[in-house]
């Protein structure tokens, strides 16, 4: 039981390794496509379908490569009253920390060279996540990087019994047949992408389909 079990892991990791080298290329090209204006018709779309409640506390990131930009998005809902947070990895945990952040905040280059907000800044638990990805499919799995640090911390916020949606941000190009997972992968609850907004099936989430 043990040597399927691990092997059933290496087959999925192979897999999603093989699919991540064609994701890149893909996200790449489905961002020349869409033009620079994707995140601005991305946010039209959340705003206008995507349940915020007041009090939300929304955690973004900061996009780099070829990243969707989530940015336009963050400074709506700051300027609607909304408190928004950057990760930072932390190395020792191996684990995502929030830390607020609004037009203006003071940022600093972190150790993978990404901007983020600066220790002054308060550290926040979020309710609502914007994920990056690569990849996603029509069950809500997301490809991500490799590094787990997005399904670690929605698995710990879910556990924690806390209202928490995650939503994929990503170009509708990004959509895939099937994403490789397995049980350590969370769904998203939604994607949102520069042409609309979609909930993932609330039956596929609760019977693992």
């Amino acid at each position: 039981m043990i040597t399927f079990a691990v092997t059933e892991a290496n087959e999925v990791r192979r897999a999603k390794n093989a699919l991540r080298e064609y994701a890149v290329a893909r996200r790449r090209l489905a961002q020349r496509r869409s033009g620079p204006g994707s995140g601005i018709r991305a946010a039209d779309h959340f705003l206008a379908n995507v349940p915020v409640a007041p009090g939300e506390i929304v955690s973004g990131y900061w996009p780099i490569r070829e990243e969707f930009d989530v940015m336009p998005l963050l400074r709506r809902l700051s300027g609607a009253g909304y408190r928004c947070a950057l990760p930072f990895v932390h190395r020792k945990r191996h684990a995502l920390i929030f830390r607020e952040w609004r037009p203006g905040t003071m940022m600093f280059e972190g150790p993978f060279r990404i901007p983020e907000p600066t220790e002054a800044a308060a550290v926040l638990t979020p309710t609502l996540l914007l994920v990056p990805l690569l990849a996603y499919d029509a069950e809500g799995f997301r490809l991500g990087y490799g590094g787990g640090y997005y399904d670690k911390v929605l698995r710990e916020l879910r556990a924690a019994g806390g209202p928490v949606l995650a939503i994929g941000m990503g170009f509708s190009e990004q959509m895939v047949e099937r994403v490789p997972h397995s049980e350590k992968d969370e769904r998203m609850d939604w994607i949102v992408t520069e042409q609309g907004a979609m909930p993932f099936a609330v039956q596929a989430r609760e019977e693992g389909i």
